[in-house]
């Protein structure tokens, strides 16, 4: 050190002075709150899940592979009458359907009508009865045919599928496909002059359009059944009509069914 600083530090010490820098003061403690006024911790975040695993994939529907319950083509092609058709498949499980119907719903009618009716599958009522289109969606189809001048008894009705699908919803087109060779054959019996598809499923499964229905119907389309070229006039299924109650829709079912009784009298009279 330099004699002046060490002569000026002497000094200090005389004085009473320790040094020549302040002794560092204690840091004053840091006030503590209450405990109540503590804020509370934040929580941790719990980790995100990760995404839900995907469902097991529905099993695949086992169909049987004996003739009674998976009907052969050739016994459903050999079959000379509906009632020999019936027979044949009546005991049909080709597809999920069957093991949940309670009746088969072959259809009914004149075995030689000149015009024919298909729908979608049974309702409710039908698969109780057996019979298609008898709740109130047959009771209008009922009254559409006596419009036009014929009765019931005087067609034939049948469905696309033969068994109710689980809350009337729409067959699938796997299950289209296991019942319309039973469909050919029905129509290969009657050999009616005119079909009349009521609503999108049976346009779409028998007739191979999927337009829609409200873009089609009225509108005369072919289809090849048994190397015969049927006409085919598509309309609004009767549920259909029966929600939308208004007179544009039933006009429209008036006159597309008007058009098909007179293609089914010029065929009578050629």
């Amino acid at each position: 050190m330099d004699e002046p600083l060490r002569a000026w530090r002497d000094t200090l010490e005389d004085l009473g002075v320790m040094g020549l820098v302040r002794e560092p003061v204690a840091a004053a403690p840091e006030p503590t709150l209450p405990a109540a006024a503590r804020p509370a911790p934040r929580p941790t975040p719990a980790p995100r899940p990760g995404p839900a695993p995907a469902p097991a994939p529905a099993a695949a529907y086992a169909k049987p592979t004996d003739a009674i319950g998976c009907p052969p083509p050739g016994a459903v092609a050999a079959a000379a009458t509906l009632a020999d058709l019936e027979r044949a498949i009546q005991g049909c499980l080709a597809c999920p359907l069957g093991p949940g119907r309670l009746k088969f719903v072959f259809g009914e009618g004149d075995p030689g009508a000149r015009l024919m009716f298909v729908g979608e599958g049974p309702g409710r009522d039908e698969d109780l009865q057996g019979r298609p289109f008898v709740g109130k969606a047959g009771d209008l189809l009922d009254k559409m045919i006596v419009a036009i001048g014929m009765k019931r008894e005087e067609t034939y009705i049948a469905n696309v599928v033969k068994c109710r699908p689980p809350d009337n919803r729409t067959p699938s087109p796997d299950e289209a496909r296991a019942c319309l060779g039973y469909l050919h054959r029905q129509i290969e019996l009657i050999r009616p002059a005119v079909i009349v598809t009521l609503g999108a499923t049976p346009l779409r499964e028998l007739v191979g359009i999927s337009d829609g229905i409200t873009k089609v119907r009225g509108q005369w389309k072919r289809v090849q059944v048994g190397g015969r070229e049927i006409p085919v006039m598509p309309t609004f299924h009767p549920a259909y009509v029966l929600r939308q109650y208004t007179q544009d829709v039933r006009r429209a079912v008036w006159e597309d069914l008007k058009a098909a009784k007179e293609w089914v009298d010029k065929a009578a009279e050629a």
